[in-house]
């Protein structure tokens, strides 16, 4: 991560307030050793693990992984039907307007339902307070909820199912499917993505192998028949699922799909991170008719900007051979650019852990590549399983910072340096200091968690009155906007 000289004003109140207030700010950098570029990076869920269970557990882990030497986190925000914030868009699609409740997962907490919480905010702003870059992860894309379950999406929206050929809805991996040929599936989907990009101030997005048709044996539902018969004279699929031109002509409709969630996403915000983490090809196209190796044809900051194929093996012997066939596919659709290729790599899952060994030796094999770093599934691996190990890798090697972000992009942890600041003792009007000219964000710590208070805020324009509650805030950059 990089160095800048960060400033801070507090400000000790009134004894009738007894709370202190900060504020970040970048002073100019003193000089500071090169970084490498390299992505670090991790994903978090709310599944299997407690990372992000509590407020207080998320401002660990992000405290925790800064430390161990990562820069980026890919966070869970949309999962079997719920966003993990509150969203306009899912609640006019299925009147519901966010996951309803949050279990806590830790086996060692007794059971228990936590109110909905806006999950992205929370994890945005613990993130950023830590210097970390942080990618919305669009976990579910296209995927609607599991075959067991009977969410509101799955309920209410029948007609944007995808189907087999016996009018099933639930695909060979076990989960129902929105049609991604659906025009008002896609609609929502995309906006779903829109509306987080333009409500929180993310770093990148990024969807995965479920922004895919469900598997090649589902496509027979009546809007995809119809579709494909208005293309064909009026004939209908064939019944064969792995023909060939039947794949082709799904494949393609996947491509174009790609296209314009691209384009949107880039229009609406020019230089966001747009990260794609599919199934190593050509699986992916055997099983999901996803060739993701075209989509890395499109130019960089038009395109897709970042590949993370789930190389997840069991040896590091297996992953070797995984990794080199990436490379080598997308040489052979004359798409390699080495450093937008990102090792996506197993700690934990399914079966036994990696060793330490192979999670090693793939993380060199990336680099002697000159990829552009890893991101390591997930962060219970990190966390728990290899967090002196990976410290030890990350100091060795030397400080680094995405490749897609500039210097000074999100302000790394540093020592406060407290100055006053005026205060009101009773309406706790906070006058906005003069710091290097940007936008910012005003959030504060209420002796519970840290919340957003103002966006997009101009400093030295205006006061503002603080919630009586705040015991602390913070101004942090806002990258949404240039100055």
């Amino acid at each position: 991560m990089t160095k800048p000289v960060v400033g801070a004003l507090a400000l000790v109140c009134k004894a009738a307030l007894a709370a202190a207030f900060f504020v970040w700010f970048e002073a100019p950098r003193a000089a500071q050793t090169e970084e490498a570029l390299e992505v670090r990076g991790t994903w978090l869920t709310t599944t299997a693990n407690s990372a992000i269970a509590t407020p207080e557990r998320s401002a660990e882990t992000m405290r925790r992984l800064r430390e161990i030497g990562l820069n980026t986190v890919y966070v869970e925000v949309w999962k079997n039907g719920y966003t993990q914030w509150p969203s306009q868009v899912l609640e006019r699609a299925i009147g519901v307007a966010q996951r309803p409740v949050q279990a806590l997962q830790d086996p060692a907490d007794k059971p228990s339902i936590a109110p909905p919480r806006d999950l992205l905010q929370e994890t945005l702003i613990e993130a950023h307070r830590n210097g970390l870059n942080y990618v919305a992860w669009f976990e579910y894309g296209f995927m609607a909820a599991h075959g067991s379950t009977q969410n509101t999406l799955r309920k209410l929206k029948p007609e944007w199912l995808s189907r087999d050929i016996r009018g099933g809805e639930v695909a060979p991996n076990g989960f129902v499917w929105l049609n991604p040929l659906h025009p008002e599936a896609r609609r929502f989907v995309l906006d779903l993505m829109l509306e987080a990009i333009d409500k929180y101030d993310l770093d990148g997005v990024q969807l995965d192998d479920r922004i895919v048709w469900p598997y090649v044996t589902m496509g027979y539902d009546d809007f995809t028949r119809a579709a494909y018969a208005a293309e064909h004279a009026g004939r209908q699929p064939p019944a064969d699922a792995r023909d060939p031109a039947w794949m082709r002509w799904r494949a393609d409709k996947l491509n174009a799909l790609a296209r314009d969630f691209v384009a949107a996403l880039h229009q609406a915000r020019p230089g966001l991170l747009v990260s794609m983490s599919p199934a190593p090809f050509p699986w992916s196209y055997e099983h999901y008719l996803l060739e993701w190796p075209q989509w890395a044809r499109w130019p960089a900051g038009l395109g897709w900007d970042e590949f993370i194929p789930q190389a997840y093996r069991h040896s590091y012997a297996a992953f070797e051979a995984t990794w080199q066939e990436q490379i080598s596919e997308l040489r052979k659709a004359g798409a390699y650019r080495p450093q937008d290729l990102v090792a996506g790599i197993r700690i934990v899952g399914d079966g036994p852990d990696s060793s330490w060994a192979q999670l090693r030796d793939s993380m060199l094999l990336a680099r002697r590549e000159g990829n552009g770093g890893h991101v390591l599934w997930f962060s219970r691996g990190v966390l728990d399983v290899y967090p002196r190990e990976l410290t030890a890798f990350y100091a060795e090697s030397g400080p680094a910072r995405s490749p897609r972000f500039p210097v000074g992009w999100r302000r790394p942890a540093q020592p406060l340096q407290a100055m006053p600041v005026e205060a009101g003792a009773v309406d706790r009007t906070w006058r906005m200091p003069q710091v290097e000219p940007g936008r910012y964000q005003l959030i504060g710590h209420d002796g519970q968690h840290w919340q957003l208070l103002q966006s997009r805020v101009v400093p030295g324009r205006a006061d503002v009155t603080l919630p009586s509650s705040m015991r602390q805030v913070e101004l942090v950059r806002d990258r949404r906007t240039r100055p």
